[in-house]
């Protein structure tokens, strides 16, 4: 198997469990050597452990490089330790992969102030802390006459792309995520770096909350090879082909990656137009307009 990222230096956050693992695995696979970041927290983000150090177990035990690292990522003073952790033991970082994250769903009108600042603090606050630090770092390079590559790749989901019920916090939060991807990729490539965000899917813990009957599973627990559709691992591939060299022209884009599939997003883009033609608009004719030239539909009141 091609080594894409063979002497690059990695930090995946949130990688103790579910995508994050797998994460951190298919890159150690193809060379890298990894931070392996987690707080070791339930889904809700409460509590903290140490299930960090059974992936870079599985890492080393496979050949690989990796070290457990648990600074929370959401906490400004926390995350330059832990760039500062990755240089001093491997020199530098070269991949950036933001994938920690925590649910806590309820419908709106049920859900605690508290639950909407918990997710949005790690997801946006988190992604963007660890962007900002991976900035600094590579801008630091680039203006003492480096000449590098440098990755960031951001998750988002279903949720932050189209809306899911139960989740005005989490999805807010992953729409976030995309608006910080597109942002920082035009503020970073001079310094060639590409940010770019991919939307996964899998039965992971976070997704077992609120799925029937379903289990979570880890990547590993596959046999080498195996395909399952809701492999916790199944946008790995792509996140590795992204977090290498090959992948130098492509940023700015959202990708999903949903069991076989592979989907380049569009985002938001202009539709349908009408214009008023220089004048402005009155209220009355433009809810006309917008019915029989933009929705296609009868305005109220017309026959």
């Amino acid at each position: 198997m091609a080594r894409l990222l063979e002497n690059k230096v990695a930090i995946v956050t949130g990688a103790a469990h579910g995508i994050g693992r797998g994460h951190a695995l298919e890159l150690a696979r193809h060379g890298a050597t990894v931070v392996v970041n987690d707080l070791g927290t339930s889904v809700r983000g409460e509590g903290t452990g140490r299930d960090a150090d059974e992936v870079v177990e599985l890492i080393r035990k496979n050949g690989g490089m990796a070290i457990a690292e648990y600074s929370d990522i959401a906490d400004e003073e926390q995350v330059p330790h832990l760039f500062e952790r990755a240089r001093a033991e491997f020199g530098r970082v070269d991949v950036v992969v933001n994938n920690a994250g925590i649910v806590r769903d309820r419908v709106i009108w049920n859900m605690p102030v508290a639950d909407f600042d918990a997710v949005m603090r790690v997801h946006v606050r988190g992604t963007w802390l660890m962007t900002h630090a991976a900035a600094n770092h590579w801008r630091e390079r680039a203006q003492s006459g480096e000449t590098f590559t440098g990755r960031i790749i951001n998750t988002t989901s279903g949720a932050g792309l189209s809306g899911n019920f139960g989740q005005s916090n989490y999805a807010t939060a992953k729409a976030a995520i995309v608006g910080l991807t597109l942002t920082s990729s035009l503020e970073l490539y001079k310094y060639g770096v590409t940010v770019n965000a991919v939307g996964p899917g899998g039965m992971t813990r976070l997704t077992a909350t609120s799925a029937t009957g379903e289990k979570a599973f880890e990547a590993d627990d596959l046999a080498p090879g195996e395909y399952h559709p809701m492999d916790p691992a199944g946008s790995s591939p792509l996140v590795a082909w992204l977090a290498s060299d090959q992948a130098q022209h492509v940023t700015g884009q959202v990708i999903r990656a949903i069991h076989d599939k592979i989907y380049l997003m569009g985002g938001w883009c202009e539709k349908d137009t009408i214009s008023s033609g220089g004048e402005r608009w009155d209220a009355d004719t433009l809810g006309m307009k917008l019915a029989t030239d933009i929705f296609h539909t009868r305005a109220p009141g017309l026959r």
